[in-house]
């Protein structure tokens, strides 16, 4: 990623070379911006602490040395690194006067959002992946799902989200800007971007969408038939408690599917033309912020052993401070 450290030279030819994008955030006098300031910092705190008790619950409890809650293990890590990818630059940006960000910086947050929420969608299907083997093939489960195979999928989503998006983002940051240079955002995002590039390139912007959208495509596609068949098979268990158990498992990373596929979908696939720039802000922040926040509730309250697991985190924390 070195080649991010450096962009603007190649943008010297303009007539006014841009060194540095602002990023106007949210409206609102001081009050408001204090107010929202103190709002994501709570927001970002419980976010770190929610995940990052799941990931020290899975390291330390051998009851979720299984591939399910390995599994769920890194998504929660990877869940710490999506909204740090943020978070912390919007908290200095609330409180910053000028809200500038420099280009190397703007287009860096750029890779990262993009590569880290890609990685996303991969876990997310590999989590649908797991949980069809185990209600539909249970039988074969153990000998499908080993430690060496959830080793391999979560090692080749992380590097299908950070190997996909260097060249576009590389080609997108050539362009000239030229000025302006007020990004109606809070984040570098595509369009606001593309909107500022005084030498638009269709065929990059088709490109990255088109990558954008086939990642959503097939990974939202394959999730909803590996549950089409889920649910064929548990509508076929004779015993309703084992129904309740097979929904209750499945439920919690269905409802994490909708929260961010619902928003993802509807900024990078639907045209976003006719949405209202604030709109577009607080569907961004939905899946980008809230989403993370909401996933260690979600996957805890419904689910006795991470309850469990997690009860014994925080309990053998405060014998240690106790000590």
């Amino acid at each position: 990623m070195s080649f991010f450290l450096d962009l603007r030279p190649m943008n010297r030819s303009a007539t006014h070379v841009v060194t540095e994008f602002v990023l106007l955030g949210f409206p609102g006098c001081w009050e408001i911006q204090i107010f929202l300031f103190s709002l994501l910092l709570v927001v970002y705190i419980l976010t770190l602490l929610g995940n990052g008790t799941i990931v020290c619950a899975v390291k330390w409890d051998p009851r979720l040395h299984t591939p399910m809650y390995f599994l769920l293990g890194n998504f929660a890590f990877l869940e710490i690194w999506y909204v740090s990818s943020t978070v912390p630059n919007m908290l200095v940006n609330i409180l910053s006067k000028t809200k500038t960000i420099s280009f190397s910086g703007c287009f860096l947050q750029f890779y990262f959002f993009f590569s880290l929420g890609t990685t996303e969608c991969l876990f997310l299907a590999v989590m649908a992946y797991d949980r069809y083997l185990a209600i539909c093939r249970p039988l074969h489960y153990p000998t499908i799902m080993t430690g060496r195979l959830c080793r391999m999928l979560v090692s080749v989503c992380w590097l299908i989200g950070f190997l996909g998006y260097p060249i576009p983002i590389f080609f997108i940051s050539q362009l000239p800007f030229c000025g302006p240079n007020i990004i109606d955002h809070f984040l570098c995002d595509m369009d606001p971007l593309m909107a500022l590039s005084c030498a638009p390139s269709p065929i990059t912007e088709f490109i990255f969408y088109m990558q954008s959208s086939l990642v959503l495509f097939f990974t939202v596609m394959y999730i909803l038939r590996s549950y089409t068949l889920l649910l064929r098979a548990v509508f076929k268990v004779p015993s309703a408690a084992s129904r309740r158990k097979a929904f209750s498992t499945c439920g919690s990373h269905l409802t994490v599917v909708s929260l961010f596929y619902g928003t993802v979908m509807v900024m990078y696939v639907s045209p976003t033309y006719g949405i209202p720039t604030l709109m577009q802000k607080i569907l961004t922040l939905i899946y980008s912020v809230m989403t993370p926040l909401f996933n260690p509730l979600i996957y805890s309250f419904r689910n006795k052993d991470m309850k469990l697991a997690l009860k014994n985190v925080l309990f053998g924390m405060r014998l240690s401070q106790n000590s």
